[in-house]
């Protein structure tokens, strides 16, 4: 049987991982010197090596904004915990980059990873459990640095702890162009009947008001987060466990509608036509550039939209705001609570201990500084606790790879990005964590397969349906 490239990868990672554990064990104690022997009922005496103060960690957030500032970012850990630093963030491809690193046996202290990865790597046996270190932190065990509550996020069925949160992990929603709906004197949409009709008056009544029908209603970046269109519906992305079963309810027949849905949207031209190859950075271009009224995408996101046109123009009656979806059967509104990002640690990791000493610097106020507002000196400059960003700290606009942080200790100085508050409300109220089991990027291949061709038109919505979920079967990718 064909092995898929996950598998394959994962083995070579386990691999690679378990060869460097038994390298780092081989030898026992320390060898007698020459001509020199054990006393009489000793055992050999064993020497352990002091670990050096010093990391090799890869992100795919957290750093710097270019190569030359991500150096300086390594400098930045060294002044401020005396901690030599090698950061690896590729500009692109950060998984297959990652998964590729690790499966050739370079090792890493510290590694960021999506609770999915997390998962997967738990199942290779490639993490080191942090329960103890956890349970033992007083850092991390303070209610006001990191809330009880969220460690449920990341523990295993049995109670585990093997990632420690990089930073507050937000959610997602429907973004729409507030200053649009208030120019075509819209009201905020609730169901998705009244959705259809503010995109279509977003596609047709020239809301930017250049004279020209060159505007979409709708720009998504393939599937990515229709969690908020999924709610009229009642439906939840990724996995549902019930009674001990894995499903995924986007395949099934309590979907058809909203597949339906957004087949109109596309076959009136107001869904963006690119959406299917569109990643996030042209969906988010399209929405700065006016040329879309709505768009589907993270809380901070609001904030920093906001943020990026008041830097361009201080005039702008640009406004982005985020919704709650579309209210669902029983009256409620569903949207996405994000898997947390998380610090892992290889279990061949040559400085472990100091890895551990790094994540709990990491949610003090010097580590939340320099995850959020970045380095000193070139992002921001402080005098008597007073902080400022500079231009290259505005542009940054507060984001290192921590636009938010749990530390109740240290309030952000420059308060929120406008919108921002209002997004999270709307999280906080209606939002709920997903469930990612290790095969979910087999089962989205799939979803996203027959999702497209549902959109597309390429096939009528229920036979899509019907095909998505014979394949998950077949797969044993569902229950």
């Amino acid at each position: 049987m064909r092995m898929n490239n996950t598998k394959l990868v994962g083995s070579a990672m386990a691999l690679a991982l378990l060869g460097g554990t038994l390298a780092g064990c081989s030898g026992g104690g320390e060898a007698p010197k020459a001509g020199e022997a054990p006393k009489a009922g000793e055992a050999p005496k064993t020497t352990e090596k002091k670990e050096d103060r010093a990391l090799h960690i890869m992100a795919g957030v957290i750093g710097g904004k270019t190569p030359e500032e991500n150096t300086l970012f390594e400098k930045e850990i060294e002044r401020l915990t005396g901690i030599k630093t090698k950061l690896d963030k590729p500009a692109s491809d950060y998984d297959q980059k990652l998964l590729a690193a690790i499966a050739s046996g370079e090792k890493f202290d510290l590694l960021q990873v999506s609770k999915e990865k997390m998962n997967l790597f738990i199942e290779q046996g490639i993490l080191t459990d942090l329960s103890a270190q956890v349970k033992g932190s007083k850092t991390l065990q303070d209610p006001d640095v990191l809330p009880t509550d969220e460690w449920n996020q990341v523990k295993t069925k049995d109670g585990k702890i093997y990632g420690v949160f990089t930073k507050y992990q937000g959610g997602t929603m429907p973004i729409v162009r507030n200053d649009w709906l208030k120019k075509l004197n819209l009201q905020e949409p609730k169901t998705l009947d009244d959705y259809y009709k503010v995109l279509k008056a977003f596609t047709e009544q020239d809301p930017d008001g250049n004279g020209k029908k060159d505007t979409y209603g709708l720009s998504i970046a393939g599937s990515y987060e229709l969690q908020g269109f999924f709610s009229a519906a009642g439906l939840k992305q990724r996995y549902v466990e019930k009674d001990g079963k894995l499903d995924v309810p986007y395949s099934t027949d309590a979907a058809i509608p909203v597949y339906e849905w957004l087949n109109k949207l596309y076959k009136e031209g107001i869904l963006d036509p690119n959406f299917a190859t569109n990643d996030t950075g042209k969906m988010r271009n399209l929405f700065l550039a006016d040329r879309v009224g709505m768009i589907t995408y993270w809380d901070a996101w609001v904030g920093m939209l906001n943020n990026t046109r008041k830097q361009q123009d201080a005039k702008t009656t640009f406004e982005a705001k985020g919704l709650p979806g579309a209210v669902g059967p029983n009256g409620n509104y569903m949207l996405r609570r994000g898997d947390p990002d998380v610090w892992v640690v290889p279990v061949n990791a040559e400085h472990p201990k100091t890895a551990f000493e790094f994540i709990e610097w990491w949610h003090s106020k010097d580590g939340i500084v320099l995850g959020s507002m970045g380095i000193k000196d070139n992002d921001y400059t402080e005098k008597d606790g007073k902080y400022e960003l500079t231009k290259a700290g505005q542009e940054h606009a507060m984001d290192h790879g921590v636009p938010f942080w749990y530390n109740k200790k240290f309030p952000n100085p420059f308060g929120l990005l406008p919108g921002v508050k209002d997004a999270q409300d709307l999280l906080a109220k209606y939002s709920s964590l997903e469930l990612t089991p290790p095969k979910w990027a087999d089962a989205e291949k799939i979803i996203n397969e027959y999702m497209f061709k549902a959109i597309l038109g390429e096939m009528p919505a229920a036979d899509a349906v019907h095909k998505m979920r014979d394949q998950l079967k077949a797969q044993k990718l569902i229950d």
